[in-house]
């Protein structure tokens, strides 16, 4: 840090007098979703051998499934689903619609376009097999408007579609929209039982667990799901995802992610439990790190002239920071930057490059102990306009604090010592 300009040290100094308020908020959100987790644990009466893993078939594990009951009472529904078999959030969430759609079904998503890896899950994109609409689910959608829902033309698609399933995308994915907090999805579900009323209301809750006070499900969301190497892990969990809701839904996406007859009944936990359960029990502090490491890069990336969304003092309800170049050579010189401040492979230099699942080439800044765990600091976005990292996660805010302002430092201070 000796190597920050002066008048860099001075912008510190004068953000983190700036935002020590929203970070004092942040505080009051981990101690309520502490005790919340804390409570879950002890009720279900959490003991040392349900951190023990099996093997095998991985019948009768009873860690396994206390964790699913620990999950259920936390985000206040019938039943929960916590499993390493799931490969990744996109699994995940494929799993849950796929067990819930059948064939001359339809699958809205109120919220915009969904994000590139879905599109190719539901056959918007890419070779299309496998995918949702290959086997007859149909799919419809509503634009947003200015970015925001819009009601008027929501009311109208549900009315006359009354589709099987209505999809709420949470955090921003790869647009430059806020992300939508619990309060403003709440009129959502109100508007979707009002129109629609048979309409499973499914959220995908990727990068929202425990940065809010209260989840979707306590409003009468039906079905959401997420990734356990993003906030629910805590940083621990190596692999896997969750999806909870009412019984009969999480029962379908389990007869999906195994087999019809098998279902829930199996699936080893091997060496996971102990990680997900002490995953799950810091992941509220390891959010809320990661939030105030996102309000610090908010604030001093504003200080020197950078576009940001959301801004350091807007609500926040995911871990995302979007950092908006309109340049693509300064997109990509801010992800190298980011990977060499990186605690693994800081020697690494990212490049532009294909990826599965999605139709743009990526750049992706991730120095982490857990491949693409995006509870760690990274960052990554599509090379299109308007060139956006996307960042997100950081397991200590004062690493988050060090590699944005060392970033800062070389992009835009480095001649000016």
């Amino acid at each position: 840090m000796n190597n920050w300009s002066k008048k860099l040290q001075t912008l510190v100094k004068e953000v983190d007098k700036e935002i020590a308020p929203q970070l004092a908020k942040i505080d009051d959100n981990v101690l309520y979703n502490q005790n919340k987790v804390l409570e879950a644990f002890k009720d279900n009466k959490v003991a040392e051998s349900d951190l023990l893993g099996t093997n095998g078939y991985g019948s009768y594990d009873e860690g396994r499934d206390k964790l699913d009951k620990i999950y259920a009472q936390i985000f206040h529904t019938e039943d929960a689903l916590v499993r390493s078999q799931f490969v990744s959030g996109t699994h995940t969430l494929a799993t849950a619609l796929a067990g819930n759609l059948l064939p001359g079904d339809e699958l809205t998503y109120l919220t915009g376009m969904p994000y590139d890896t879905l599109q190719q899950v539901i056959g918007l994109a890419g070779n299309k097999r496998g995918s949702l609409m290959s086997y007859g689910v149909k799919f419809s959608h509503v634009p947003l408007k200015d970015g925001a829902v819009d009601y008027d033309a929501a009311r109208k698609l549900l009315s006359t579609h009354q589709p099987k399933m209505v999809v709420i995308q949470r955090s921003r994915g790869y647009e430059t929209r806020q992300s939508f907090t619990v309060s403003q999805i709440k009129p959502m579900i109100r508007m979707i039982k009002e129109v629609s009323p048979k309409s499973i209301i499914f959220i995908d809750n990727c990068y929202g667990e425990f940065s809010e006070k209260h989840e979707p499900t306590e409003y009468g969301a039906d079905l959401m799901a997420g990734s356990l190497i993003k906030n629910a892990g805590g940083g621990l969990a190596k692999i896997g995802g969750y999806i909870v809701g009412k019984h009969e839904l999480v029962e379908n996406a389990a007869a999906r992610l195994t087999c019809a007859g098998i279902g829930r009944s199996e699936g080893a936990s091997l060496n996971n439990n102990i990680d997900y359960y002490e995953g799950l029990f810091v992941a509220p502090n390891t959010t809320g790190r990661a939030i105030k490491g996102a309000i610090y890069s908010a604030a001093l990336l504003a200080k020197v002239g950078v576009e940001v969304s959301p801004k350091w003092n807007d609500p926040r309800t995911d871990l995302i920071q979007t950092v908006i170049f309109h340049d693509k050579d300064k997109m990509i010189n801010f992800a190298k930057e980011l990977q060499a401040n990186s605690p693994v492979d800081s020697f690494v230099e990212p490049i532009p490059s294909e990826q599965e699942g999605y139709e743009d080439e990526i750049i992706m800044a991730a120095g982490s102990f857990v491949e693409g765990a995006t509870i760690e600091f990274s960052g990554d976005g599509p090379i299109r306009p308007p060139y956006a990292i996307y960042m997100q996660g950081g397991l200590t805010f004062a690493h988050v604090k060090i590699a944005i302002t060392n970033a800062v430092n070389e992009l835009f201070f480095k001649d000016r010592q």
